[in-house]
């Protein structure tokens, strides 16, 4: 009852890190054993984002299409208060996929309408990160095509999008991504094989 309570005070307060973490962990999101490997080393690296210091990155920055992409959608960025450390090192892949998910548009080209989002789950479940990420794409591929059928074909060509580029590439969860906010863009994607 405690974790429900602090779940609505996290949403109520616009708390989006704490919000993710605390409905992981309430509803037992588990990470696939091969990725919990490969996210060991993360257990407590979340460095905050500063979104205004990002956008005076200089223009084809990561940092800077990073923050344009969340002020252009009226985002924040992920972070976790104090009080939810302890949450946070036992949930390293709830904090990380929470702290990527954003990131992943911007890397990979998805905006945030139905289409958009179904290309990133796609390629996160692809990634094979979680098994509740392959049931929510399941329930995605049904459910979106219902809400937005106008974005039907967008929708289906970007379920493959993501896909194949979740076959095509290494673990992407376990990358840090803020310690490149400076590196071009078009050179980061490159690196990663994106």
């Amino acid at each position: 009852m405690q974790t429900i309570q602090a779940l609505l005070a996290a949403k109520q307060a616009g708390k989006f890190g704490d919000f993710a973490i605390l409905k992981s962990d309430l509803f037992g999101a588990k990470v696939a054993p091969q990725i919990a490997a490969k996210l060991q080393p993360l257990e407590g690296y979340h460095p905050p984002i500063d979104l205004e210091k990002l956008s005076q990155y200089p223009l084809g920055t990561f940092g800077r299409e990073y923050a344009e992409y969340m002020q252009a959608n009226h985002l924040q960025a992920i972070a976790v208060s104090p009080e939810f450390e302890d949450v946070a090192k036992r949930n390293v892949f709830a904090l990380r996929y929470a702290v990527t998910h954003d990131i992943f548009h911007v890397l990979l080209g998805f905006d945030t309408t139905y289409a958009g989002e179904i290309g990133v789950l796609a390629f996160a479940a692809q990634q094979n990160y979680s098994n509740s990420l392959k049931i929510s794409l399941q329930i995605a591929k049904w459910l979106y095509p219902l809400l937005a059928p106008q974005q039907k074909p967008m929708i289906l060509a970007n379920l493959k999008k993501g896909q194949d580029l979740g076959k095509s590439i290494d673990c992407l969860l376990s990358y840090r991504f803020e310690e490149y906010w400076q590196e071009p863009i078009d050179k980061l994607r490159k690196k990663l094989g994106l």
